[in-house]
């Protein structure tokens, strides 16, 4: 019941569609009902049966209505006989039960309208909360979890939800008021016959449930397993050449089946369980059925203490409480599905962001004067990457950080933007902790361009404007030349407007890396980190970006962190890291000089 009311406060927005769906469904429970009612006098006239009331009944109040309007039935159909004729009375009975069937069935409709309109509303923005959540997660979320199973919860998880929580409406009010205005009618028709019916409901009910019980866990294992599939066609599909490369397509193939495989057995399991109930709960009713036929039978041929029009619309209630009896029961199993999905749901939203604004966080809209890492450590795990990391980075100035992979550079960046929070030390801009400044103004003072040239699937010009989103066409275009750019977007079919296919697969990694830049030229960041932008470019294509990057970075603050040092040698400063650690630090010219870690990694790319 928690997690259904967490889900349920989706629903809020949409309560008077849910109102109206119960509404509805109160009357079609109502004329579900009185549709075999109506069928009584109708069958008392084909069967010749004689009320005995000739004389117009008197009303006695809301105690007697019951015999109220029997003597009135009575009462109308022999004056009508009389005056009219059987044919007329029987026309008249007739219309009679076509009207009720039909107002049952406009009740229905309506029900189901207003209740499509509030189960695909809240499912709608539980869908995009999710969406929100999955984006505002940090980036260290997807390190330790798969991002097929993100994707998982917010499609297949949120869809369960919604058709199994969210469908509820029907369970909670339409089916069980069909029941009780079905017996409540019966009891008033016989109440012998009724008796037999409450002995075998709490027996029906015990069977479905122990049907039931491992369903919720078998669901949650089935949910689990399908954000396997989504992180292994995900991952397939983004490294496609590779598999195709190695002629590992058989691998990959072997993995997605074994997880389909797991998924379909079990899915079997589930189904072969949910489809227990409905057999199940109609061998139950049809047995209350026989039993009712035979001594109800038994009432009517033997005992005279019931007419034949009363027992056969007797039998048509009792049916009626079946469909109703059984959409409940498969309710059951659709409520512990939902709520395997519901936890899943429920553990992504609830999740504390870590990385987010403080309550006083400062809105810094400018900067004037330098950046300041002090005495950082650093760790993802268990092992320091970085350990009591210092610099100062003045404002116009260009300083570049070296070093063998895994010495910490990367995470310099991924700090200084707050995709990762400083564990130790501070990192400052103009004297002010980033920990103190709104999340949202500290990334637009910065510009980012990575070693992975990360585009969407859209036109150039959607790419460039992710900085700016009111940029004009001519912006875009200084932003390209700039960036070295526009001779090649020049020759394309259609420009700017031209689709560049998914993550950018219709242009060559020099090209697309150019696209990046042009992006972070357009928003004009005061200070523009480079996440060695240039190492996974042929020489060529390095040549053409290396231009881009230097008209960039003129009367800009800039962090450029470099594996190639030949892209790095106009450097204000560059910093020479080893294990977390500054080992040198100087201009090109002073670090050769020095004859230590950089001369070295300068000589041994000279071999290379």
């Amino acid at each position: 019941m928690t997690n259904f009311k967490k889900i349920v406060s989706f629903a809020k927005p949409y309560k008077k569609y849910a109102y109206l769906n119960i509404f509805f469904n109160i009357l079609y429970a109502l004329f579900s009902t009185l549709t075999f009612v109506a069928m009584v006098p109708m069958l008392s006239v084909l069967f010749k049966e004689e009320s005995g009331v000739i004389k117009k009944p008197d009303y006695r109040g809301f105690l007697h209505i019951k015999s109220y309007l029997e003597d009135y039935l009575g009462y109308f159909i022999n004056s009508s006989k009389v005056e009219s004729g059987i044919g007329y009375t029987l026309t008249i009975l007739v219309a009679m039960v076509i009207s009720t069937f039909l107002l049952k069935n406009l009740a229905n409709y309506f029900a189901m309208v207003f209740g499509t309109i509030f189960k695909n509303g809240t499912g709608r923005d539980l869908r995009n909360a999710m969406f929100q959540k999955a984006i505002d997660l940090p980036l260290a979320f997807y390190s330790k979890n798969r991002k097929g199973d993100m994707v998982a919860r917010v499609t297949g998880d949120v869809g369960e939800v919604q058709s199994a929580y969210l469908g509820l409406l029907d369970m909670i009010i339409k089916e069980p008021l069909t029941i009780i205005f079905t017996i409540i009618m019966m009891f008033s028709i016989s109440t012998k016959l009724t008796m037999f019916v409450f002995i075998f409901i709490p027996i029906s009910g015990y069977i479905i449930s122990v049907i039931g019980k491992r369903l919720k866990k078998q669901s949650t294992r089935a949910q689990q397993e399908s954000g396997i599939s989504y992180s292994i066609l995900d991952e397939t599909l983004s490294g496609l050449k590779i598999v195709k490369g190695f002629n590992a397509e058989d691998i990959f193939k072997n993995k997605f089946y074994a997880s389909s495989t797991r998924s379909y057995q079990l899915a079997n399991k589930i189904s072969n369980r949910q489809n227990l109930a409905s057999p199940i709960s109609e061998f139950l009713g049809i047995m209350v059925i026989a039993i009712l036929l035979w001594y109800g039978g038994k009432m009517v041929l033997i005992d005279k203490t019931l007419f034949a029009s009363a027992f056969i619309a007797y039998m048509g209630l009792a049916y009626n409480v079946l469909t109703p009896a059984k959409a409940i029961s498969k309710a059951s199993y659709d409520i512990k599905r939902g709520n395997a999905a519901a936890e899943r749901v429920l553990e992504i939203l609830e999740r504390e962001i870590e990385i987010k604004d403080k309550k006083n966080a400062i809105e810094k809209s400018s900067f004037e004067k330098e950046v300041t890492v002090e005495n950082i450590n650093f760790s993802y795990g268990d092992e320091n990457v970085l350990k009591q990391f210092s610099i100062t980075i003045p404002k116009g100035k260009t300083v570049a950080l070296v070093g063998q992979s895994g010495s910490g550079k990367s995470t310099i960046a991924n700090l200084l933007t707050r995709f990762y929070d400083v564990q130790d030390g501070a990192i400052k801009i103009d004297g002010l902790d980033l920990k103190d400044m709104k999340i949202k103004s500290l990334r637009n003072l910065i510009g980012l361009v990575t070693q992975d040239s990360i585009l969407f699937n859209d036109t150039i010009k959607e790419n460039i404007k992710l900085g700016k989103p009111d940029a004009t066409d001519n912006e875009i275009i200084e932003a390209l030349i700039v960036a070295n750019a526009y001779e090649f977007v020049n020759d394309l079919p259609n420009g700017i407007n031209t689709n560049i296919g998914d993550a950018g697969n219709r242009l060559s990694g020099g090209q697309k890396q150019r696209l990046n830049i042009a992006r972070a030229v357009l928003k004009n960041p005061p200070i523009m980190i480079l996440d060695e932008a240039t190492s996974a470019l042929d020489t060529e294509s390095e040549k053409f970006v290396q231009v881009a990057l230097e008209n960039m970075m003129q009367n800009r603050t800039s962090i450029v962190i470099a594996h190639r040092l030949s892209t790095i040698q106009k450097a204000d400063k560059i910093v020479v890291m080893h294990r977390g650690e500054i080992v040198e630090q100087g201009t090109h010219e002073e670090l050769l000089a020095l004859n230590g870690t950089y001369s070295k990694l300068v000589l041994m790319q000279s071999f290379e």
